[in-house]
């Protein structure tokens, strides 16, 4: 499914690591995604897990994602709700993994959009309206075949769908 919707922004910093999204002192709810997922982004917010809605933003600054490459960073965030992450910069394989789950990470200009701000995503057209300021943002395109992926709902379900990564 390729996203458009409007949601509510939950701002954070630039550097937010992948030990921030699911702490390694949680390692052992790695297998109760809806446990684990209690727990994200706590050390940086606390109420981020219980105020967060469905169809919300993150938006962060550089480098989303840094650290280790824990598979169920994206996935906890996915489980919660979250629309799509938007970040200037993401590590690159948070940025695999998210994309292989089907999750949207969107590389945009975030120095404009402030917590709480209302967003409308259009990721098809590659747009995204801060509903609150009144401005728009167009975010880096996907390739088509990562369009594919999302549509498909992750990469596992585009080879099952496809029989192959690529298509053409």
């Amino acid at each position: 499914m390729i996203p458009t919707g409007e949601g509510s922004v939950h701002r954070f910093a630039d550097d937010v690591s992948t030990d921030h999204i699911t702490s390694g002192r949680y390692r052992f709810l790695a297998r109760d995604l809806p446990a684990l997922a209690t727990h994200c982004l706590e050390d940086l917010d606390p109420d981020f897990a219980r105020r967060v809605q469905p169809g919300d933003f993150v938006v962060a600054g550089r480098n989303f994602g840094c650290g280790s490459s824990r598979e169920y960073a994206p996935r906890v965030l996915q489980a919660l709700g979250v629309q799509a992450i938007i970040a200037t910069s993401f590590a690159r394989i948070f940025f695999r993994n998210a994309i292989n789950i089907g999750f949207p990470a969107i590389e945009a200009e975030t120095a404009g959009i402030a917590a709480g701000d209302r967003l409308r995503l259009d990721l098809a057209a590659g747009t995204i309206e801060n509903l609150s300021r009144p401005t728009t943002v167009t975010c880096r395109p996907y390739p088509p075949v990562m369009l594919a992926i999302l549509r498909d709902g992750g990469l596992v379900a585009h080879l099952k769908r496809h029989g192959t990564y690529w298509l053409g």
